[in-house]
Order: C-alpha cells, then sequence, then structure tokens
C-alpha cells in the first residue's frame, strides 16, 4: 500500500483502493518490503497513518538479521523499529492494530526461532508499546509470530503469553495449514 491517495505510482495502490476492494487488513514493514523496496521507517510511518486514517487495520511487521541477532542488538533493534514506526500514531489506533515479529533469518529458510526466543522478542514488543503508550494499549495490541510458522511449531508458539497468532508465509500454501489457522 502506498500512502499517496493520488498520483502516478506505478506498482503500488492506495488505501482507499483496498479499501474499496474489501481489504480489512494491510501488511506494512514486510522484510521483503524493506530490502527489496528499501522501505524505511519514515515511509513504513506513513503507510501506518495512511492505512489508519482509510480504516485498514495495519499489521505492521518488524524483524532482525541474522548478523543483529548474532551481535545481540535484537531487542534494541526491534525496539528502533516500533518506535520509528509508531511515531505520533495515538494509543487508541495502536490498541487495534497487529504487530508481527518475523525474524528475518527465519523467513522462508526452515529456521524458526524457539518459542522462547519468540517469546522473548514478543514480550519485548507488547513492552515497548507499553512504554510508548500504557499498559492497556499494550494488552490490546495483537502480536503475531512470522518466522517459518507451520502445523509442526504452531501450537508451542501460539502457546506463549505475548503471541496471539501467526503470520503465516509459505505455510499457508500447504494442505495442512487447516490445522495453524484451527488452533
Amino acid at each position: 500500500m502506498y500512502f499517496e491517495e493520488k498520483g502516478a505510482y506505478t506498482g503500488e495502490i492506495s488505501a482507499e483502493m483496498l479499501v474499496d476492494a474489501g481489504v480489512k487488513y494491510v501488511v506494512i514493514g514486510h522484510s521483503e518490503r524493506r530490502d527489496y523496496f528499501k522501505e524505511d521507517d519514515v515511509l513504513l510511518n506513513k503507510k501506518v497513518k495512511k492505512a489508519i486514517e482509510a480504516g485498514l487495520t495495519p499489521i505492521l511487521c518488524c524483524g532482525e538479521t541474522l548478523e543483529q541477532r548474532e551481535m545481540g542488538v535484537t531487542l534494541d533493534w526491534i525496539r528502533l523499529q516500533i518506535k520509528s514506526d509508531l511515531a505520533g500514531v495515538a494509543a487508541a489506533d495502536v490498541a487495534n492494530m497487529v504487530i508481527a515479529y518475523e525474524p528475518i533469518w527465519a523467513i522462508g529458510t526452515g529456521k524458526t526461532a524457539t518459542s522462547d526466543q519468540a517469546q522473548e522478542v514478543c514480550g519485548a514488543i507488547r513492552a515497548c508499546v507499553a512504554e510508548i503508550y500504557d499498559q492497556a494499549t499494550a494488552d490490546s495490541v495483537r502480536i503475531q509470530y512470522g518466522g517459518s510458522v507451520n502445523a509442526g511449531n504452531a501450537a508451542e508458539l501460539f502457546a506463549k503469553p505475548d503471541i496471539d497468532g501467526g503470520l503465516v508465509g509459505g505455510a499457508s500454501l500447504k494442505a495442512d495449514f487447516g490445522k495453524i489457522v484451527n488452533y
């Protein structure tokens, strides 16, 4: 989704067009968009605000590379992304959003963060939202895990207190996807 209402932005779609098509949620900040299209936090902040203004629910993605994880800066990096991407967004709007933690090193690689690693970061996301806004907002925001979720690991991941669901990629194309949906 692009943040401008009108104009010649080939390959992009406006929030208004998504609403007209009946779309309710929009993924913003996915690692592929950040990487391939060099979308930065300034642009993502504009997209979050535009989505909310149009009546869409943003699914804001954040995550770290393997290098960042190995350097021990995962939580600092995630906090920076959350604070930048939500700058100027009202607490009531954040409370209705979805934030998805997608460890870049686990996407499409078959590697998955352990449920404890995923919980640590998702808990830090919730704590960051509480720090920026308040505990009620942090308790209301839905937090998803999105790093190679599949039918074999969904139950363990979704049992963690700060993981409210999954941002499922490749596993959504497999026959056992229903097991994830019906968890």
